[in-house]
């Protein structure tokens, strides 16, 4: 068995630093990686465009998403698609903590 299978809380790999987003690579392959987030409350990525798809997973708190110029309130739970090629940009309206997902295709 490979060593990577485990069962993880995924809340439980990356922590929270204060005024800071914190990342952490949890899956990188040629055709895509999966990328674990935590946001301190106030913190933002500004507008960008990206060349992939992205879906984003808000797996604790709540944040502000812009996608095309559309606001999005996407907390616990809940996931949304971020399109490639279409501006978007997020904020951390509390601490938050996402599973983003980029499929290279």
């Amino acid at each position: 068995m490979d060593d990577r299978t485990e069962v993880k809380r995924v809340v439980d790999l990356v922590s929270y630093q204060d005024g800071a987003i914190v990342s952490r690579v949890i899956v990188k392959r040629e055709t895509g990686n999966v990328t674990l987030f935590a946001f301190d409350a106030g913190q933002e990525l500004s507008e960008h465009t990206a060349p992939y798809d992205a879906l984003v997973l808000v797996v604790e708190g709540k944040a502000a998403i812009t996608v095309a110029g559309r606001p999005y309130d996407v907390g616990a739970g809940e996931m949304i698609l971020m399109p490639a090629r279409e501006p978007h940009a997020l904020k951390a309206v509390s601490r938050f903590k996402m599973l983003l997902t980029m499929i290279r295709s």
